[in-house]
């Protein structure tokens, strides 16, 4: 893969300059974005893989959903439905993506989760419900220029800064990093749970903010319980069992399961594995399986796993949650 990714170097500087013109044609109004009277939150980041919109997205839900009507819109990646769906009681990872399912799942009828390839169109169809949502989180729509939303939420890793890579083929970018001035709050993800204030100091420094751009850390911090659909077990109780992980990096939680000195066999499969039939004979044989929230959501439907299979809680630390949310409220203030 690396060798592909030399190979394709030269193609680099047009990818780049098809992405700058595209994103230029917006910031001069040529191409148009639509802009709204209510509060659209967006979720995003520059790189392609994973850099913890979906936890961040459950954070600002958490956050906000006791006071205010909320809704999530996403593009849906991978369901076998086209169109805007909107989240109930039949609805499936295959009908609304593995992501917006879990947010489903995890928040049921507290909030809307809809999914529409055309966010236009998506958050037009939600300002339709009976139940108007009164903020609509977007998720994963920072490319998504046809929508101007209030307030930009960028996500970048502690291990793979935006500001050190270069756009696709051969970098991880989607577009740009001129793309990051359009965010309103940048989010340094997956970071160590501790990091030094001079380690902060030199990332701020790299990234460079703009005067209206805010920077925070965050770190993803694991439960110490694993869950099914009907039970709940102490992480540290259990050995001897395998883990699946259909995410596109899963060493963090590897490493965190290796320092509590649990013995497991790993079956490591791409982002957003489609899982087969010869996949989930194998998962049958297991004694006891521990996945991610994502995955569980997917492998809960087939009945044979339903005895075996877990999903270890993660949840969102932000170095200062005070801040964020007073940046928060005072953007809902506007409206």
């Amino acid at each position: 893969m690396k060798l592909i990714r030399y190979i394709a170097f030269p193609f680099v500087p047009v990818y780049y300059l098809v992405t700058w013109l595209r994103n230029r044609l917006y910031d001069l109004g040529i191409k148009k974005s639509k802009s709204y009277n209510f509060p659209v939150i967006c979720v995003g980041n520059l790189s392609v893989g994973g850099t913890g919109k979906t936890p961040m997205i459950e954070y600002l839900i958490a956050l906000l959903k006791n006071d205010y009507n909320v809704a999530t819109l996403s593009r849906g990646y991978k369901r076998k439905t086209t169109g805007f769906q909107l989240g109930n009681h039949e609805s499936s990872a295959e009908s609304l993506g593995d992501e917006p399912y879990q947010f489903y799942s995890k928040f049921g009828s507290a909030i809307s989760v809809a999914v529409d390839a055309d966010r236009t169109h998506g958050i037009n169809e939600l300002r339709h419900l009976e139940n108007v949502p009164e903020i609509i989180l977007l998720d994963d729509a920072f490319q998504h220029r046809k929508v101007k939303t209030g307030l930009n939420v960028l996500l970048t890793t502690f291990e793979n800064l935006y500001v050190n890579d270069f756009v696709l083929p051969t970098g991880n970018l989607r577009e740009p990093q001129s793309g990051a001035k359009r965010a309103d709050i940048i989010i340094v993800t997956k970071c160590p749970h501790v990091v030094s204030e001079n380690k902060k100091a030199e990332i701020i420094k790299l990234i460079n903010p703009l005067p209206y751009q805010s920077v925070f850390f965050s770190s993803i911090k694991y439960g110490n319980q694993i869950i099914s659909e009907s039970s709940i077990k102490p992480l540290e109780q259990i050995n001897d069992f395998t883990l699946v992980t259909g995410i596109a990096n899963a060493e963090p939680l590897v490493n965190y399961l290796k320092t509590k000195k649990l013995h497991f066999e790993h079956l490591n499969y791409k982002d957003h594995h489609e899982f087969s039939d010869q996949d989930i004979k194998i998962l049958e044989e297991k004694a006891l399986i521990l996945t991610t929230e994502k995955d569980f959501v997917r492998l809960k439907k087939y009945v044979k796993l339903k005895d075996k299979l877990y999903y270890l809680p993660i949840v969102v630390e932000l170095n200062d949650p005070l801040k964020f949310k007073q940046q928060i409220m005072a953007f809902l203030t506007r409206f």
